[in-house]
């Protein structure tokens, strides 16, 4: 918000607009730093961490708020109840006959939602196993967002089976079938 005030103000108030961006960048960068030291002090998050990372699209932005959003991962029963967590379920509307558009249902945490959409674009890319469930759905019609939206969901299922089972990604492990 503040750098868009930038680009309209006036001359005289320019340097009070890039002292309180420089500031915030500063606040900003000291709590990545907290967040990062937090986590390599503690055993089990350093250990989530780094099974995390083992999944081509997770990065360090993403990892924390996987860690912070879904916290024990044993609290959830699945997969599924996992996805519906984070308001990555589809949801069909439809009344009678009448059938419409699938969607995700968006009633899960947004943050997690917002925190998965860029590593799911980067996930489609370089992660073999998302690489090859996104092209199928291209393969079928699909549409872009849908894509994106279903790569979100892969990879918060990967990210969950790993943190679940305690062993590294394999990207061999869902290819084979």
């Amino acid at each position: 918000m503040e750098k868009n005030r930038l680009d309209g103000a006036d001359p005289t108030v320019r340097p009070s607009i890039e002292a309180v961006l420089a500031t915030l960048d500063t606040e900003i960068a000291a709590t990545q730093q907290r967040i990062r030291e937090h986590i390599d002090h503690d055993p089990d998050l350093r250990q989530r961490r780094d099974l995390l990372d083992t999944i081509p699209g997770l990065g360090d932005a993403t990892i924390p708020v996987l860690l912070a959003a879904l916290g024990d991962v044993h609290r959830f029963e699945n997969a599924r109840s996992v996805a519906a967590f984070a308001g990555l379920s589809p949801k069909e509307h439809q009344s009678g006959k009448w059938k419409g558009h699938t969607r995700l249902s968006k009633t899960g945490d947004a943050l997690l939602r917002k925190a998965l959409y860029m590593p799911a674009i980067v996930a489609w890319r370089h992660n073999p196993l998302i690489r090859a469930f996104c092209e199928r759905l291209k393969a079928q019609g699909k549409n872009g967002k849908l894509i994106v939206g279903a790569a979100m969901r892969k990879l918060l299922v990967l990210a969950y089976g790993v943190l679940k089972s305690g062993r590294p990604f394999d990207p061999n492990h869902g290819l084979a079938s």
